[in-house]
């Protein structure tokens, strides 16, 4: 299953592929260069099917366990003051995604969206400290009866868009598709002060699947 954010690159690489490789069978008549033209052009292929890769995922619905928004690498566990919602100390999950990652971004919380804003910005490296604040970003808030949960995607070097779904006032269910990031990047994750932590610094997690904290 593919994501809907990838059904236009793909039908274009799909045609792009076609036309190379019907284009090198007619005009060509050497076979060793014909071979070479279809092995790079379906490893081309091959990495942007997977990189818009959709895989269906099982959560375990709770409102007191919070689930990784996406897949990837647990890169940051800190207190930090949180500025642009809470406006007071909360405690940072961060996970890392590189291109090779399965990149739909989750909603960690079922409940409703209080909050969710879009800020232009740099394209800094996303494990840059400054890129939470100054790079590319979308912010979302969640709010269910157990918690008021933030998280931010946050553009990378790589990535040139971030897609955000969630709309305030809407009801979302966890684990549910809420965006997608093109290309290597990260979501930061903000939870109250004295949440458990289910994860560890360089953990591999997988999103709407992996409960990286319980409040």
């Amino acid at each position: 299953m593919f994501h809907k954010e990838g059904f236009k690159i793909i039908s274009v690489a799909l045609v792009i592929f076609l036309g190379i490789n019907v284009a090198s069978y007619v005009a060509l008549q050497l076979p060793e260069l014909q071979l070479a033209i279809l092995i790079i052009s379906s490893v081309f292929l091959l990495l942007i099917l997977q990189f818009f890769r959709n895989p269906k995922r099982t959560t375990s619905l709770s409102d007191t366990s919070v689930v990784s928004p996406v897949d990837g690498k647990v890169v940051v566990i800190e207190e930090v003051f949180e500025k642009e919602y809470f406006n007071e100390k909360r405690l940072q999950v961060s996970i890392f995604m590189s291109p090779i990652n399965v990149h739909v971004t989750r909603h960690p919380i079922g409940g409703e969206v209080v909050f969710s804003k879009y800020h232009p910005g740099k394209f800094l490296v996303a494990w840059h400290p400054k890129s939470s604040e100054e790079n590319e970003r979308t912010t979302v808030v969640v709010k269910n009866n157990s918690v008021e949960i933030l998280y931010r995607q946050i553009a990378g070097a790589l990535a040139k868009r971030i897609v955000n779904y969630a709309v305030p006032g809407e009801k979302v269910a966890q684990g549910s598709d809420s965006g997608f990031i093109k290309f290597g990047s990260r979501v930061d994750v903000f939870l109250p002060i004295g949440t458990k932590v289910n994860v560890s610094l360089n953990q591999k997690v997988r999103g709407g699947e992996s409960v990286i904290a319980t409040v």
